[in-house]
């Protein structure tokens, strides 16, 4: 480990050479990572042992949690405003992904073993997370930066759905796009994580690539799915009852 760790100073002496000052946050990110990463490793150790079906769902409601206020955060909206209804659209789609992966395709002694369900639903939240982002930003950045065509829209005689669609089109594809993109070229640009760390951990190339195959599908089922729900529920409150985007909110920057 502390060679790994040393292997950190030559993009800190880089950085640091062409006058980047990131020396502090980089050292606080690593040591971040590091300690969080390690309570996790101690806390699963302690879950996969128990395998408990309760504390399972607790561990997979918390990581729905932390990435309900993490979407909203990052997309720019205001949590109380839209914490329910990303809420649902994640863990739906979470829920649906993983337990039809874990009880219909692998198939383990008990659904709720936490050596399946915590890190696979762990894997697709985490994708799931940063496309649910990418939607809801590019959504309401282009409704804020074309309001003229949007009213234009409303003042022809469209609905409120119908005047958003071309933005809503649009939002959804650049959620599931680097999705797509990753998987047309995987395996020949580069060999997924998962795949890779079962490979070493001993198993099969074989067994390793049809878990990879699966993780994906989920992936890509999951954000789909999230970021339609996610931006259809939104619509019910980002608008007012004569349909203007209501500026309360949206955080200011």
């Amino acid at each position: 480990m502390a060679l790994l760790y040393g292997l950190c100073l030559l993009p800190l002496l880089l950085l640091r050479l062409i006058g980047l000052r990131l020396s502090r946050d980089i050292i606080v990110g690593v040591l971040r990572m590091s300690i969080q990463l390690m309570l996790v490793g101690i806390y699963l150790k302690m879950l996969f042992d128990l395998n408990h079906p309760w504390l399972n769902g607790l561990w997979i409601l918390i990581m729905l949690l932390v990435a309900d206020l993490s979407i909203l955060r990052r997309a720019g909206l205001k949590t109380r405003y839209f914490a329910l209804a990303t809420f649902t659209a994640i863990a739906s789609s979470i829920l649906f992904s993983t337990a039809y992966l874990v009880i219909l395709v692998i198939q383990p002694t008990h659904f709720y073993d936490a050596r399946y369900i915590v890190p696979l639903a762990g894997m697709i939240l985490g994708n799931c997370l940063q496309g649910n982002v990418i939607a809801l930003e590019r959504f309401y950045s282009a409704l804020r930066g074309n309001e003229n065509e949007y009213a234009t829209f409303l003042t022809l005689g469209a609905t409120r759905w119908e005047a958003v669609q071309p933005y809503f089109r649009e939002a959804v594809k650049a959620a599931i796009n680097p999705t797509i993109a990753g998987m047309s070229t995987m395996g020949l640009v580069s060999l997924p994580g998962m795949m890779t760390g079962q490979i070493l951990g001993g198993s099969e190339p074989g067994l390793a690539v049809k878990y990879q195959i699966a993780i994906m599908i989920c992936i890509f089922t999951s954000t789909t799915l999230a970021a339609i729900i996610n931006l259809k529920l939104s619509l019910a409150i980002a608008f007012n009852a004569f349909d203007v985007l209501r500026d309360e909110v949206i955080k200011k920057h």
